[in-house]
């Protein structure tokens, strides 16, 4: 198990790298943005993305998922089957959802209130340029070419900002910057993966493979749109109820829970192509049990430290000016320990999620998904009017908990798993009572010295319990 544990945490660390420092760059324009527009355009950007980031999902199909369960399964030829019915079934979809957003731009303009019609033009480029990319992607990481999976995600990163800072800084661009740098860093990204492409693009068509497929990744189309409302949902309704400026004091308070995104997402990038290659060894079930503990131990050591300091964290001042978020945004810094709160439990979602791909029960995903997104478009529209943006962290705290919840129900009656309850139980009990100390010395400016201490004795108890404090035994080959 130490073998398996050990290539696990190395896939996730490369993957993590390249996902954390671009994300830290990335992150750059958090601080930027905030300190160059004022939340009104800043909020502009937040629902466009918002927008985007659910398109994503619609444009993929759910055969990235397919391409992942069936080429996992096959070599050779085969591979390439699966690896060309993906790609060129979302090339087809990608190429007329995109003509469609372009033809109907004006429209779409007007209906989203973002009155810029060049802006809905390059979201349709972008959602073209990055949909191509998911099954290459998807290539590299059952390939475990890891590290040439990091290196394009950090080039694409570095393009981005630096197009950013140019166009802006010195051309002296407005928002339209933001979308000719993600348009330009999406297109080098495809690219560099064209190599991928065109090594596995094969014009056999298997009728049956193709039906298989299909039938496995369409139950992914409305699970994952979803998945995605339960993300971004919350951003137009907030539009909706509080206007723009809330809603950009908002997305630029939520992206301070990045960091526990970041943590899921490079666990996801490991996660599924491990457990695809080892669920069939005797101890996979005890394998993926420690992998849960030491995953929710790790992500909890992260949220008090991340949680107990973050009103200092936001103060940080910036070599050019401000803050490292406006002080305009301040008001807003409550949200955070909700939302890092509620990575940990999609996280869960992640681990569980592994019983439902293994045995190809994924039309219940749909129902899973539907109803938490259900519960938090209810949440949002009964919360915001009353206690304002928070109570969009609310919704989205209570959907991912409801869908950990139901997929753990769910998985455990397909492949049942006997996860360490009793601990993980306990740390999220801590978790709890960090929310709690935050809240109580919230605004709270000479209480520094009782951040630390409380920091260290709650960091103690997750590690402690957690069984962290074993984990460096992975990494020490002779034992």
């Amino acid at each position: 198990m130490k073998d398996r544990l050990r290539k696990l945490s190395k896939q996730t660390f490369i993957y993590g790298t390249s996902t954390v420092i671009g994300r830290f760059v990335n992150f750059i324009l958090v601080p930027f943005y905030t300190n160059v527009f004022p939340p009104s355009e800043y909020g502009v950007i937040a629902v466009i993305f918002a927008y985007t980031a659910f398109f994503n999902v619609i444009y993929n199909l759910g055969f990235e998922a397919g391409y992942f369960r069936f080429a996992s399964e096959t070599v050779g030829n085969e591979k390439k089957k699966s690896f060309s019915i993906a790609f060129f079934t979302i090339l087809l979809n990608s190429t007329f959802l995109s003509l469609l957003i372009i033809i109907f731009s004006t429209e779409l303009a007007s209906l989203t209130e973002v009155n810029n019609t060049s802006f809905i033009v390059y979201t349709a480029l972008i959602l073209f340029l990055d949909a191509l990319c998911l099954i290459p992607f998807a290539f590299l990481r059952l390939s475990n070419k890891s590290y040439v999976f990091a290196l394009i995600k950090l080039l694409n990163i570095v393009v981005n900002v630096s197009c950013n800072l140019l166009l802006i800084l010195v051309f002296r661009y407005g928002l339209e910057a933001v979308f000719i740098s993600n348009t330009a860093a999406s297109l080098l990204t495809l690219l560099m993966l064209s190599p991928y492409i065109i090594r596995n693009i094969s014009f056999t068509f298997d009728k049956n493979l193709y039906a298989e497929i299909t039938k496995f990744s369409l139950p992914y189309l409305p699970a994952g749109i979803a998945a995605m409302l339960i993300q971004v949902v919350d951003k137009p309704i907030i539009q909706f109820i509080s206007g723009k400026e809330a809603l950009g004091i908002y997305n630029a308070n939520y992206k301070l829970g990045i960091l526990m995104m970041i943590i899921v997402s490079m666990f996801e990038y490991a996660w599924r192509p491990f457990f695809l290659n080892h669920y069939r060894d005797e101890d996979a079930k005890k394998l993926f049990s420690k992998v849960f503990t030491y995953f929710v131990g790790f992500c909890s050591v992260v949220f008090v430290l991340i949680t107990i300091f973050i009103e200092n964290i936001v103060r940080i001042p910036l070599p050019y000016r401000g803050h490292l978020i406006g002080e305009s945004y301040w008001g807003g810094v409550t949200i955070v320990p909700v939302i890092l709160l509620a990575y940990i439990f999609l996280g869960m979602y992640t681990n569980f999620i592994s019983g439902i791909y293994i045995e190809k029960k994924s039309r219940y995903l749909p129902l899973v998904n539907g109803v938490a997104a259900a519960l938090n478009i209810l949440i949002c529209f009964i919360l915001i009017p009353h206690i304002g943006i928070m109570g969009g962290a609310v919704a989205t705290l209570v959907s991912y908990l409801v869908m950990a919840s139901f997929i753990y129900f769910l998985s455990q009656r397909f492949y049942p798993v006997q996860y360490e309850s009793g601990r993980v139980m306990v740390i999220i009990l801590i978790d709890l009572i960090c929310l709690i100390v935050f809240f109580s010395l919230l605004n709270s400016h000479e209480s520094f010295l009782i951040k630390i201490i409380s920091c260290i004795i709650l960091v103690s108890l997750v590690v402690y319990t957690s069984g962290l404090y074993k984990a460096h035994r992975l990494f020490i080959r002779n034992q």
